[in-house]
């Protein structure tokens, strides 16, 4: 009998990390620290919040079907801001809007593979990118990172074979937090466009690197489009998780192909949400850069608290973003170790084993923080209860 497309692929690991909590109390004085998920738990800002109630009850149109593309208004505002922010040209029929950064992806591989193609994706990997490509029938080509983190398009081309149909790198990236330099995405569309293939870049976290200027210059190639498929979340930026609005930007014919995709899975993203994007992005750029500068500390944290781990052996591989991704020093696997912390020392975390095929080892020594969701002084007892942890 020929299984399912869902049978294909692992369960979610997020979903299967909560489930270690089953069973498990928390003492008052040592409640649970969860680090596992990288999305914001607090709700949108108080104006965000009201022009959100105000267009409930005034605007009729944010409750009908709209466009499948998204809303004309906010596929302009995303082709100005982008435009200015990368120094590049782009116009709103390259930009559509989706139902959240991972239907982006989806929409961008249902327009890019057929079965059996391949896909090359640095590891360790977002873990919904593989969950996509096993269900789609399409072969993730894992491509193993250096020490610091980043991946060698000189390393991806001996991978491209007559299948390969893309490269998907995610910068700031997820779980490793590290930022791409500008010449290895440069690195990479080149590589990309000699072979003929696209190029995609899952920019969910943009808001929240550490650089001023612009991460990349691939925007102010005029021909950018023919290979550059970028994605983004609004669900990061303005704490729109539950409306689930993301983008896609290419080229107008390869839209064409992702718009069928999106008609036959959600019609049309949700109009609510999109109203709220178009809104923070034209009202909240203070509070989206207080919201940086936050986050910005928090990863100065991680370097402060830091060596006292480092002191017992552990090490730190990227951080940035939301995230910390570390090395444990214990003789057991990051798949047990992450089980026994949430008993042991009150922390929900993730395994390396979720970021990499099972036969890759080095997940076994290997752990994501997601710190959004935690202050300085969260990070100081995220970080004494690990100094702590025996096994």
């Amino acid at each position: 009998m020929t299984r399912s497309r869902t049978a294909a692929t692992f369960t979610p690991p997020v979903m299967a990390a909560r489930r270690w909590l089953d069973g498990v109390t928390h003492p008052a004085d040592r409640p649970l620290i969860n680090v596992s998920q990288a999305a914001p738990v607090a709700a949108p800002p108080l104006a965000l919040r009201e022009a959100v109630a105000c267009i409930m009850m005034q605007d009729t149109g944010a409750h009908l079907y709209g466009p499948v593309l998204g809303l004309p208004a906010l596929r302009d505002e995303i082709a100005a801001q982008w435009s200015a922010a990368y120094g590049g040209q782009i116009t709103a029929d390259q930009v559509g809007i989706t139902s959240g950064c991972n239907q982006a992806f989806a929409a961008a591989i249902a327009a890019l593979c057929g079965e059996g193609d391949q896909v090359i994706l640095p590891v360790p990997y977002y873990f919904n990118h593989r969950m996509w490509l096993d269900m789609a029938g399409v072969g993730t080509v894992p491509l193993v990172c250096g020490a610091d983190m980043v991946p060698s398009a000189q390393d991806a081309a001996a991978l491209i074979t007559q299948r390969t149909r893309a490269i998907v790198l995610v910068s700031p990236n997820n779980p490793c937090g590290v930022e791409y330099p500008a010449s290895t995405l440069r690195a990479f569309m080149d590589l990309a466009r000699a072979h003929g293939i696209a190029l995609i870049v899952d920019e969910t976290y943009r808001d929240f690197d550490s650089r001023m200027q612009a991460p990349h210059d691939l925007f102010s190639d005029p021909a950018w489009d023919d290979t550059l498929i970028q994605l983004y979340s609004f669900s990061k930026a303005y704490r729109l998780t539950g409306h689930r609005i993301g983008a896609v930007l290419t080229n107008p014919a390869r839209m064409a192909e992702i718009e069928k995709f999106l008609d036959t899975v959600a019609i049309c993203p949700n109009q609510i949400g999109q109203r709220a994007a178009l809104w923070g992005m034209q009202n909240l750029s203070d509070w989206l850069a207080g919201e940086r500068a936050e986050i910005l500390d928090r990863r100065a944290a991680i370097g402060d608290h830091f060596p006292a781990l480092a002191a017992q052996g552990w090490s730190l591989l990227g951080v940035g973003a939301y995230f910390a991704y570390l090395e444990h020093p214990f003789a057991i696997s990051s798949a047990d170790l992450a089980q026994r912390l949430v008993a042991q020392a009150g922390i929900l975390l993730l395994p390396g084993t979720m970021f990499m095929p099972k036969d890759m080892p080095a997940g076994d020594r290997q752990l994501r923080i997601a710190f959004a969701n935690i202050d300085r002084a969260g990070i100081s007892a995220l970080f004494d209860r690990l100094a702590k942890v025996t096994v």
